[in-house]
């Protein structure tokens, strides 16, 4: 018996029982299909959050305090002094010359009220370089001046998800708000960027960096400075520049680690790549175990059908069948459960990608690699778990066999 009347009766053989065929493959075709989601939407989110990172600004240092550890984690231990202050900021600004801006920032959580309408936002301090370094454009109004910082006024920019919550059908502007208990004027609302990671950029309201430090919170120091380097060749510079004047700044010794962290965005983009795919790649061994029951599931109905069929085994063998004709049959019908069900899981999974498009606010990446390692994945786990009842229908004795009923 050649391949291709191998093929045909294998084939014949499954469409004999179609249901219990369809059912053996359900775990194939579930794990290909998760495989394909989860990796689908691993590298979507990961795509969309680096160009909404690189979307609030380019050439940018972010200056924290606190000693960075292994894995990008910046430590500040707990009742610690370490503090970035006003002063340091300033300091940047006067002795490096490789920085074009400078905007020291200070932000906690605070509830914000408008009539009846309550939301528990992040509240930004800081000053008005922030439209141009953190590339925050207004969309109606303006941002506060230099002289409602150094005045300490109560004005405030809302972003789109504070409109939405708190203004669904009124126009904010001129309308006053409270801030933990204190009342603030609209004077402008922010352009819409969208979320990324754990932080809402759209969820945040900003107000003068004095307001925030003197009125709201009673505190003194910084939570980041967010640097604007001159041009990309000087990055590294500028870091040493920021480096030497915060350890002067703090009066750091020679063999002292530094007291602060200072992170540009290939930093901070790199950190989540590697955070992202790890969790990506848990995901998807998660979905790849369905395709190991898959293939237990396979290899246990071809088990029941080798015992099943084990009569016809014996007639086969009897006129001429030889032991490999048998033995590629069963392996057969194992390989075609699993190419087919690897080719639903295929689709399944791409229609569930596009459903994710049509209704999520996600656009997930469909993976040509993604798409090729499962489908080989799903035909090797039709060969692994195939073999063991193909070897056993091959090896059965053929008076055994005539003799089973």
């Amino acid at each position: 018996m050649n391949f291709r009347e191998s093929f045909l009766t294998a084939l014949a053989a499954l469409i004999a029982n179609k249901l219990r065929a369809l059912l053996t493959m359900l775990g194939i075709i579930i794990g290909v299909a998760a495989v394909i989601t989860m990796i689908a939407i691993g590298e979507g989110a990961q795509k969309a959050v680096i160009e909404r990172i690189q979307s609030l600004g380019s050439n940018l240092l972010f200056v924290s305090p606190g000693a960075q550890r292994g894995g990008g984690i910046t430590v500040v231990q707990f009742g610690s002094s370490v503090r970035m202050r006003n002063p340091d900021a300033d300091a940047i600004r006067a002795r490096v010359n490789t920085v074009e801006s400078i905007v020291p920032e200070f932000n906690r959580n605070a509830q914000v009220k408008y009539e009846n309408r309550n939301w528990n936002t992040r509240i930004i301090g800081t000053t008005p370089e922030y439209e141009t370094v953190r590339n925050f454009a207004v969309v109606a109004g303006r941002y506060f001046t230099q002289s409602e910082v150094v005045g300490v006024a109560k004005v405030c920019l809302l972003g789109n998800n504070i409109v939405e919550n708190l203004f669904p059908d009124v126009n904010p502007l001129g309308k006053t708000i409270r801030i933990a208990g204190q009342s603030f004027e609209v004077i402008g609302v922010l352009e819409s960027k969208g979320q990324s990671g754990f932080q809402n950029p759209d969820d945040q309201i900003l107000v003068p960096l004095s307001t925030a430090q003197r009125r709201i919170f009673g505190v003194d120091y910084l939570s980041q400075i967010s640097v604007k380097v001159a041009g990309d060749h000087l990055m590294d510079q500028a870091f040493l520049d920021i480096e030497r004047v915060l350890r002067r700044e703090h009066r750091l010794r020679e063999d002292a680690d530094n007291d602060f962290t200072i992170r540009n965005q290939a930093d901070i983009i790199a950190t989540f790549q590697e955070t992202q795919q790890t969790f990506t790649f848990l995901l998807a061994g998660i979905a790849a175990v369905s395709l190991l029951v898959g293939g237990i599931g396979i290899m246990n109905i071809m088990i029941v059908s080798v015992t099943e069929r084990t009569k016809e085994i014996g007639i086969r063998k009897a006129i001429g069948a030889r032991r490999n004709d048998i033995m590629w049959q069963f392996l057969i019908e194992s390989v075609v459960m699993s190419v087919v069900g690897g080719c639903m899981g295929i689709f399944v999974g791409l229609l569930a990608s596009y459903l994710i498009t049509s209704y999520g606010n996600l656009t997930p990446i469909i993976s040509l690699n993604s798409i090729a390692v499962s489908f080989l994945f799903a035909s090797l786990v039709g060969v692994f778990f195939g073999i063991y009842p193909a070897w056993k229908a091959a090896t059965s004795n053929v008076i055994d066999a005539l003799r089973y009923e």
